[in-house]
């Protein structure tokens, strides 16, 4: 499976890179060459899979080989150990509840697996990687759990200040080690900014990865 940049098809790159460079050069997002089309006996048995199993078969097919199938299936394991239990409402409506994760947003499902598997395209790197993102919250609270304490990565988290959360601004500031929260005097978009100006240095952008 190789992924290609939105701004140019043309543009691919394997997977490993896609999560480690976070952003295309060319500013683009990265995008998977083909939506692989899961088997009709997986979809029939889903019912009798818990949310790992479930996981493991997705990741697997836009991952390929870059991950062995039993270090993937570690890294879920490990990225998603909570509960997504599906709630019915009434005869015809049930809910996912996605808000079992450590900070109670969706996105920890997603952050954490991220973690992980950046960990794993790193451990035999020396190289450090510095992360860099943009938050109005939830983003930032979930990217700052995931990664804590995650050697060889450095998260530093963009969030305006007086516009997020009581709660969530708690989340942010208290970690330590490789998290690092910095308030900014503005809205989300100026924030963003900082990330988008920073992405287009190329000597910053050598060195960060961007979320």
């Amino acid at each position: 499976m190789k992924y290609y940049s939105t701004n140019n098809k043309n543009y691919r790159v394997t997977f490993q890179e896609a999560v480690v460079k976070g952003l295309s050069p060319d500013g683009g997002l990265f995008m998977p060459e083909f939506i692989p089309k899961l088997n009709n006996s997986f979809i029939n048995s889903l019912t009798n899979l818990s949310l790992q199993d479930i996981g493991f078969e997705v990741a697997e097919n836009f991952i390929g080989n870059e991950i062995p199938s039993n270090k993937l299936r570690q890294i879920i394991d490990d990225a998603i150990n909570f509960e997504a239990p599906l709630v019915k409402l009434n005869q015809n409506i049930s809910i996912l509840e996605l808000f079992h994760g450590p900070t109670l947003a969706f996105k920890d499902f997603g952050a954490r697996f991220m973690a992980r598997v950046m960990s794993y395209f790193l451990r035999n790197s020396e190289e450090e990687l510095n992360i860099l993102v943009a938050t109005s919250g939830d983003t930032g609270s979930a990217v700052a759990s995931g990664f804590y304490g995650v050697e060889g990565i450095k998260v530093h988290l963009l969030y305006p200040s007086g516009k997020v959360s009581e709660i969530q601004e708690k989340q942010l500031t208290t970690f330590d080690k490789n998290i690092t929260a910095i308030e900014i005097e503005g809205t989300f978009d100026d924030c963003q900014r900082l990330v988008k100006t920073a992405f287009m240095d190329e000597k910053i952008n050598s060195e960060m990865n961007f979320i």
